[in-house]
């Protein structure tokens, strides 16, 4: 008979293990010799051993699930319980008890952090829906899409909940997204309403303003471009390359117009250039009868000048304030000599002025009269009033005096 500390093998073969149970047969022996056997069944002790520690570290380090670790468990077990191997069975059980304590902590810790995430998902879920509502009221069409796109993404990366939260909270968060595409296609179909309505608008104008580049009323044309332009700008924007063609087309045609307005203008700037030359020459010739010494003779000479004036045409518009300026005032110093001479010789006129020079003249020489009267009688106050009164019709004969003089003399 042959034995260890952990087995024996008696003389018929068999090979018992002891246990705190006391001895279990383990199996029988006849092909070799005791010791042969208890080495064979302590190398599957020792594999057992192996398989645990194996466990073990699988349970410790990687995501193993509580599911296959308690299957895995439960294998070991049964070999272990079977007493298939000889050793320490009895550590080999306490250390896969010790191992299931820890699987269940183990669970317990995924049930809880699974119940944190599920909380967690829960909360984003429903912050990503209030954010998609939000959304659904914008009208930043471009921004808010896009963001929206993001929050699919985002609500692809987040586990999934109960089936009834879940299908809730996908339930709002659809309905958000719906809502907003059926107000984005809403807007853009109205939006391409109007761009089709601006395009026939602005395809009309374009056709005028087509038939307007060769008018040459430059005035009444270049008024009318402007009025199409305002229109234009009204009109809003039609889609890009209908706006673009016909914006191409609307600005060629005023250009056409607008470069021959140009050649017409500039030859015409030249000739009014020209045209103030001349008229210039007028004005100095004009300025040299003032003051005026024989008014016939400078009638005569501006009617002259007038009639070479009217005959050169325009002048630059800027230019032209100044030299009528010079040529008005000429004329206004002849009207002003053909006044003085009128008055000059006007009898009844001449007549007034002396008969109001007579008037004024006796008027005086009775008020020295008085003056010299009062001093003498020593009454100055009087003879101080009568002489304030003398230096009023004074002035006034001294007046009268220089217009009868204006009429050649008393």
């Amino acid at each position: 008979m042959s034995s260890d500390p952990w087995g024996r093998v008696d003389e018929t073969g068999t090979v018992y293990v002891r246990t705190a149970e006391g001895e279990q047969v383990v199996g029988s022996w006849q092909a070799g010799s005791p010791e042969e056997a208890l080495a064979y069944f302590e190398r599957k002790y020792d594999g057992i051993v192996v398989e645990i520690g194996l466990l073990e570290r699988r349970v410790k380090t990687t995501d193993l699930s509580a599911k296959d670790a308690t299957a895995a468990i439960d294998h070991l077990r049964q070999q272990v319980d079977e007493h298939h191997a000889v050793g320490d069975l009895d550590a080999l059980r306490k250390r896969l008890d010790a191992l299931v304590a820890t699987v269940e902590a183990r669970r317990e810790e995924r049930k809880v952090l699974k119940a944190k995430q599920t909380d967690e998902a829960k909360q984003a879920k429903e912050a990503l829906v209030a954010e998609a509502e939000e959304l659904a009221k914008s009208e930043q069409w471009r921004s808010a899409g896009e963001r929206l796109r993001a929050l699919v993404d985002t609500w692809k990366g987040l586990p999934r909940l109960d089936r009834k939260s879940d299908d809730e909270l996908w339930h709002r968060f659809s309905h958000a997204r719906s809502a907003f595409s059926k107000r984005r296609k809403a807007h853009f179909a109205a939006l391409d309403a109007q761009r089709e309505e601006a395009r026939k608008t602005k395809e009309k104008l374009v056709i005028e303003a087509e038939s307007l580049s060769g008018s040459t009323d430059w005035a009444g044309t270049a008024a009318r471009y402007r009025d199409l332009m305002t229109a234009w700008k009204a009109a809003g924007r039609a889609q890009r390359e209908a706006e673009d063609d016909l914006w191409n087309r609307f600005r060629g045609a005023q250009d056409v117009f607008f470069a021959a307005r140009g050649e017409v203008f500039a030859e015409r700037d030249a000739e009014q250039g020209e045209n103030l030359k001349l008229k210039e020459e007028l004005a100095d010739e004009a300025e040299k009868l003032v003051p005026v010494k024989d008014l016939k003779a400078a009638r005569a000479a501006f009617r002259s000048i007038n009639e070479r004036w009217e005959a050169i045409g325009h002048v630059p518009r800027d230019a032209r304030p100044k030299v009528e300026g010079r040529m008005q005032a000429v004329e206004r110093a002849l009207l002003e000599s053909e006044e003085s001479e009128w008055r000059r010789t006007n009898p009844e006129a001449r007549a007034r002025a002396a008969g109001l020079t007579g008037q004024l003249q006796a008027a005086v020489d009775k008020l020295r009269c008085q003056i010299d009267t009062a001093r003498a009688q020593g009454n100055n106050a009087r003879a101080d009033k009568l002489a304030k009164e003398l230096e009023g019709r004074q002035a006034l004969l001294d007046q009268a005096l220089k217009g009868l003089e204006e009429f050649g003399g008393r």
